[in-house]
């Protein structure tokens, strides 16, 4: 789900595992029509399709999720942030989106949903959040999982009045008999939130770039390095180029 979420990452589009507490002795009992899932995950860098919300330095994430088995689900994700003491956004993300994941047809999956984005520690009378309406489709290319996405948010206050329009794409692929994933990711952005125009030139298009390998030991815990890219200008800290490394656990 949410190929498009902040971590995307991605993928990015906030990812979630089984978040379940359920006692020793029920573990044989038949799964019900609902399923809470969850994780929580350190990494070196926040980037946001390539852009550092968190200074260039560490952050802590984490999110749930209920899912039915219809398909519809609805959940939370949340990050520290470093807005560099303008106090626009503070010093916490905090998302919540609702949506629905199934098959088209053999093989096709579409994920569709809303995401809101929230900024709830930053200064008193600003209002910082924004909505963005999402869909996903995704296949199998032989052993690899092949995403495409369009986000697009609405002229809103939070966005200076302007829109931003979001075509991202996702490669992603097992190893056979190692724990080993690697992921490929592309996005190409059109709007206020482009890596050039946050980087301060007037081009409000711009693309953003990552790969990434990740290992999961010791049953949920999990183990990733991505190499991150933008378009335009080089920011240390910023949008320029980094190394990622990330440690979570899922539930």
């Amino acid at each position: 789900m949410l190929t498009s979420i902040r971590g995307l990452v991605a993928a990015s589009v906030l990812s979630a595992s089984a978040f379940v507490a359920a006692p020793a002795i029920a573990q044989d009992e038949a799964a019900g029509p609902v399923t809470v899932s969850g994780s929580v995950t350190l990494v070196s860098d926040y980037r946001f399709r390539g852009v550092s919300l968190s200074g260039g330095d560490p952050a802590v994430q984490g999110g749930i999720t209920v899912s039915h088995d219809s398909g519809f689900y609805v959940g939370t994700w949340g990050s520290s942030i470093d807005d560099a003491g303008t106090d626009v956004y503070g010093d916490m993300e905090l998302d919540v989106f609702g949506g629905w994941s199934g098959d088209l047809a053999e093989g096709v999956g579409l994920d569709v949903g809303l995401l809101l984005y929230a900024y709830p520690t930053n200064a008193d009378g600003i209002k910082a959040q924004y909505w963005e309406p999402y869909a996903t489709i995704s296949g199998q290319l032989g052993p690899v999982e092949a995403k495409l996405g369009v986000n697009y948010a609405w002229d809103q206050s939070s966005l200076g009045d302007d829109d931003n329009l979001y075509i991202h794409t996702e490669l992603s692929t097992a190893i056979p008999q190692t724990p080993l994933s690697l992921s490929a990711h592309l996005g190409y952005t059109d709007g206020v939130l482009a890596p050039p125009l946050l980087a301060g030139t007037g081009d409000d298009t711009g693309w953003d770039w990552s790969i990434g390998a990740s290992a999961t030991v010791l049953g949920s815990l999990s183990l990733g390095v991505s190499y991150v890219g933008v378009e335009g200008p080089s920011i240390k800290g910023f949008t320029d180029d980094a190394v990622v490394f990330s440690i979570g656990a899922s539930f």
